[in-house]
């Protein structure tokens, strides 16, 4: 009995140690050994993993403003190297006031744009800006521009304020004993002797190809008549609302009317381009810059252009008030806010379009975008060597009544008012009063076709 109780007792020890045994070689297969071929091991988590790569953001900018095209392109580049979820690119249009309309149409809209009508504010097609912290920044005179009268809320911000009047050359002007005029009488002496003097020499140079600069004159010119009587917000109102009892468009010795009579008046004497109809604005630059024109009507914004055609000029350049067309009538200057910018609400990125906007708002940015576009920044913490004509535009705005731009239908882009001008020039148009009232017509159907 002992004895086979023994030999049960040591098959007990032996079976417990044979599982013990298999049981620690299991372990060290898993510890110890290569998994084999078909087993499915744990894949380490990447970054990619955690956070799955997104494509990124882009950005559609449209602007109209072809001096800044490549200065832009230098500060989409950094922006984009500095931002790797966004792309910004630029497009530019030379008619943008008119191509926006077929964007917003197909439904190809822009991001950001330079371009911001009233008819699109009422449409809601801008983003309000309104509560930005940047407005804090900006000069109240440009806040105040840059205001709706309709809902006194901002869809758009301007970073620079710009001026706008006569250039001419000095240097001309100091051979033959001129004076800046102040008068239209005045002026058009000045024009009449440079004929007489310097038959090389065209009198005034227009860029009558390019409409946006004939409908500068109407702009500066003629609604100037209506500005300097109604003063800023009230002229404002008066356009944008069609108050046809102050803007008489079509008064026989109206604004319009007399627009037009002095433009003839001048193209009859001879004292345009010959090629009014056909020169560019590259045209006229070059003209000017050269000496082979004495007076162009343009904007600050043209200096920086001038300057890179000829460096030498830069004491050489006078800028004046545009002399007033209607007697008893102040000379103007434009004063105004520029390099407008609005986010539009199509956009699917307005936070990014934000983000964008807070790059070009920064001071080391708009610095460098005053001084390359040689016009006075309209945030108040940057300060910037924008020109060598910061006396005399200092000067022409103590001496002309300072007037902004106009706020015009969206059916009647400066663009489309400019081909009018270009159509007076040819002779479509028997008398300047045929003139007044087709701009009263096209103005008042443009008008009422986005304020049914």
């Amino acid at each position: 009995m002992i004895k086979k109780g023994v030999t049960l007792l040591l098959c007990f020890v032996f079976i417990v140690g044979l599982a013990v045994g298999c049981g620690n070689n299991s372990n060290n297969n898993a510890t110890n050994q290569a998994p084999a071929k078909s087993e499915v091991q744990p894949k380490a988590e990447t970054k990619a993993d955690a956070e799955p790569s997104k494509d990124p953001v882009k950005l559609k900018f449209f602007t109209g403003k072809i001096e800044t095209v490549d200065f832009m392109n230098d500060l989409i580049a950094k922006f984009n190297e500095q931002n790797p979820g966004i792309i910004v690119e630029q497009e530019y249009q030379k008619e943008a006031s008119n191509v926006i309309k077929v964007k917003f149409a197909s439904g190809d809209v822009p991001d950001i744009t330079t371009v911001s009508e009233q008819d699109y504010i009422d449409q809601g097609r801008y983003l309000d800006l309104s509560n930005e912290a940047f407005w804090s920044r900006v000069l109240p005179s440009i806040k105040e521009l840059s205001t709706d009268i309709k809902t006194g809320k901002q869809f758009r911000v301007a970073t620079n304020v710009t001026t706008a009047g006569i250039f001419y050359n000095k240097k001309i002007f100091a051979e033959l004993g001129l004076k800046e005029a102040l008068t239209w009488a005045d002026f058009r002496a000045n024009l009449d002797a440079i004929k007489a003097q310097k038959p090389d020499v065209v009198p005034m140079f227009l860029a009558g190809k390019e409409a946006w600069t004939l409908n500068h004159l109407i702009e500066f010119l003629a609604h100037g008549v209506i500005k300097q009587e109604y003063g800023v917000y009230d002229s404002r109102k008066a356009l944008i609302n069609n108050e046809s009892d102050k803007l008489k468009f079509d008064a026989p010795g109206g604004s319009m009317d007399t627009f037009a009579m002095r433009i003839l008046e001048l193209q009859k004497a001879g004292l345009f381009n010959k090629d009014i109809v056909t020169a560019t604005y590259d045209n006229q630059k070059e003209a000017f810059a050269t000496g082979k024109a004495a007076v162009i009507s343009q904007g600050i914004w043209v200096l920086g252009d001038l300057l890179t055609l000829n460096p030498d000029m830069a004491n050489d350049i006078g800028f004046s008030p545009f002399p007033p067309i209607v007697e008893g009538t102040q000379p103007t200057i434009i004063s105004a806010d520029d390099s407008r910018y609005a986010i539009t609400t199509d956009s699917k990125y307005p936070e990014e379009a934000k983000k964008f906007l807070e790059f070009l708002f920064t001071v080391e940015n708009l610095k460098a975008y005053s001084e390359f576009t040689k016009t006075a920044p309209a945030f108040i913490d940057v300060t910037a060597d924008w020109g060598p004509l910061k006396d005399q535009v200092t000067a022409a705005l103590g001496t002309g009544v300072n007037i902004a731009f106009s706020d015009v239908p969206s059916g009647f882009s400066g663009d489309d008012a400019g081909r009018m001008v270009q159509e007076l020039l040819v002779g479509k148009y028997k008398e300047s009063i045929d003139f007044a009232k087709a701009y009263r017509e096209t103005w008042d159907k443009a008008w009422n076709a986005t304020n049914k």
